[in-house]
């Protein structure tokens, strides 16, 4: 047996839904918040885990998703090894009311201009997902039919 640490690849579906008034994040009572999503069950796609942990943390039905792109995390260590997130992120279209569960407490929308505290992960994740939103033209056209209107107060 090693003494080593091992370190635990987690695979993660991870969401992005854009709205009026920015992109969903969410957050526990530490109120760091996140992307929805979550880490994938051996038999379901990292898709199929962003729609159950979306559904599962906020309510809300997704209608259609798009994989935009990949994103590897930090490591994050514990006493016996730690584990680090393989991110596959999602563009979500979904409707419903927003609304926290029992997992998660707050539901904000983040903008460039707010002052939301956000993971550092997800500060890179939102950061990429604006530079490749410039870069799809065709895309940009299309955001209104990817975008809900929200009804979280």
């Amino acid at each position: 047996m090693s003494n080593q640490s091992r370190i635990f690849k987690r695979r993660r579906g991870t969401a992005i839904i854009e709205t009026d008034e920015g992109i969903l994040v969410v957050a526990g009572k530490g109120k760091n918040f996140i992307t929805p999503g979550g880490g994938a069950n051996p038999e379901e796609t990292r898709t199929q885990a962003a729609i159950r942990e979306i559904k599962e943390e906020t309510g809300l039905d997704v209608i259609r998703t798009k994989k935009i792109f990949k994103f590897v995390g930090y490591v994050n260590k514990t006493k016996n090894g730690g584990w680090q997130d393989f991110h596959t992120v999602i563009l979500v279209k979904a409707k419903g009311k927003a609304v926290a569960s029992q997992e998660i407490k707050f539901i904000k929308f983040y903008s460039e201009k707010n002052k939301i505290k956000i993971s550092s992960t997800t500060k890179k994740i939102i950061k990429k997902y604006y530079n490749w939103k410039k870069t799809q033209n065709f895309w940009n056209r299309l955001l209104i039919n990817f975008r809900y209107k929200s009804k979280v107060k």
